[in-house]
C-alpha cells in the first residue's frame, strides 16, 4: 500500500522489503523513515531490532541513541548490556563506567558498587585495590579509608590484618604500631600491650615503655615485673612488684637493690622485710625490721646475726 514499495505487504513510500511502515526502509519489519535492517523502530536505524533516532546506533538492540555496542538502554554506550551513557564496559548500571559490572559512575575495573573505583568488588570510591568497603582503599579485602595494605579495619594501614589506624605492622590493634602483634599504640617491637615499647617479647608487656619482657606497667627494663621502673637481672618471670626495684629476685616495694626476695623499703641485702635492711641471709632465714645488717634478725639497726631489738652487735 502506498507508492514505490518493492516487497509485500509494505504501508508507506518507497520501502525496499517486506512488512514496513514508513518511508524509505530497506529491510524488514521496519517502523519508521529510514531503516536499513530488520525490526527497528525509528529513524535511520543502521541495523537489527533497534530504537532510536537517526542513524546513531550502530549495534544491535539499543534504546536511545550514540549507542555503538549491543542491547543498550541510554545514550552513547558503546559497551554491551549497559543502562545509562558513555559506559565502555559491560553490563554497566550508571555512567562513565570502562569497567564490566559496576553500578555507580566512573568505575574502571569490575563488579564496583560507588564511583571512582579502579579495582574489583569494592564498595564506595576511590578505591583501587580488590573488595574493599570504604574509600581510598589501595589494597583488597579492607574495611575503611585509605589502607595500603590486606585485611585491615580503620584508615591508613599498611600493614596485614590491622584493626585501628597507621598500622604499618601485622596483626596489630590500635594506631601507628610498626610492629607485629600488638595492642595499643606506636610500638616498634612485637607482642606489647601499651604504648611505645621498642623491643620484642617473646610474652607481652602490659603498659608502656617497658623494654623487658612480660612486664605490667611503664618504664620496666626487666623480666616479670609489675609497677615502675623496675630493673630484674635476676630469673626469668621471678620479677619486681613496685617501684624503682632493682636487682635480682624477687623484689616488692620501692627502691630495693638487693639479690633478692626484699619486701618494703630500700633494702639492699637478701630476704630482708622492712626498711633499709641490708641483711645477706641464708635461706629459709629472714631479716626484719630497720637498718639491721645482721642475718635473721628483727628490731632496728643490728649489725649482729640472730638478734632482736635495737642497736646490738
Amino acid at each position: 500500500m502506498g507508492s514505490a514499495n518493492h516487497g509485500s505487504p509494505n504501508v508507506g513510500f518507497a520501502n525496499l522489503g517486506n512488512n514496513n511502515l514508513g518511508i524509505a526502509n530497506l529491510g524488514n519489519n521496519n517502523l519508521g523513515i529510514a531503516n536499513l535492517g530488520n525490526n527497528n523502530i525509528g529513524i535511520g536505524l543502521t541495523g537489527d531490532n533497534m530504537i532510536g533516532i537517526g542513524a546513531l546506533n550502530s549495534g544491535i538492540g539499543n534504546l536511545g541513541f550514540g549507542n555503538s555496542g549491543n542491547n543498550n538502554i541510554g545514550l552513547f554506550n558503546s559497551g554491551n548490556n549497559n543502562i545509562g551513557f558513555f559506559n565502555s564496559g559491560d553490563s554497566n548500571f550508571g555512567f562513565f563506567n570502562s569497567g564490566d559490572t559496576n553500578t555507580g559512575f566512573g568505575n574502571a575495573g569490575f563488579t564496583n558498587t560507588g564511583f571512582g573505583n579502579a579495582g574489583s568488588g569494592n564498595f564506595g570510591f576511590g578505591n583501587a585495590g580488590n573488595n574493599n568497603f570504604g574509600f581510598g582503599n589501595s589494597g583488597f579485602e579492607n574495611m575503611g579509608v585509605g589502607n595500603s595494605g590486606a585485611y585491615n579495619t580503620g584508615s591508613f594501614n599498611s600493614g596485614t590484618l590491622n584493626t585501628g589506624d597507621l598500622n604499618s605492622g601485622d596483626f596489630n590493634t590500635g594506631w601507628a604500631n610498626s610492629g607485629d602483634i600488638n595492642t595499643g599504640g606506636f610500638h616498634s617491637g612485637d607482642l606489647n600491650t601499651g604504648f611505645g615499647s621498642p623491643v620484642d617479647q617473646p610474652v607481652m608487656n602490659s603498659g608502656f615503655g617497658n623494654i623487658g619482657t612480660g612486664n605490667s606497667g611503664f618504664n620496666n627494663s626487666g623480666d616479670a615485673n609489675s609497677g615502675f621502673q623496675n630493673t630484674n637481672t635476676g630469673a626469668f618471670f621471678i620479677g619486681h612488684s613496685g617501684l624503682l626495684n632493682s636487682g635480682g629476685g624477687q623484689h616488692v616495694g620501692i627502691s630495693n637493690s638487693g639479690t633478692g626476695f626484699n619486701t618494703g623499703l630500700f633494702n639492699t641485702g637478701f630476704n630482708n622485710t622492712g626498711i633499709g635492711n641490708s641483711a645477706t641471709n641464708a635461706a629459709f632465714t629472714t631479716t626484719s625490721g630497720v637498718a639491721n645488717s645482721g642475718d635473721n634478725s628483727s628490731g632496728g639497726f643490728n649489725a649482729g646475726n640472730d638478734q632482736s631489738g635495737f642497736f646490738d652487735g
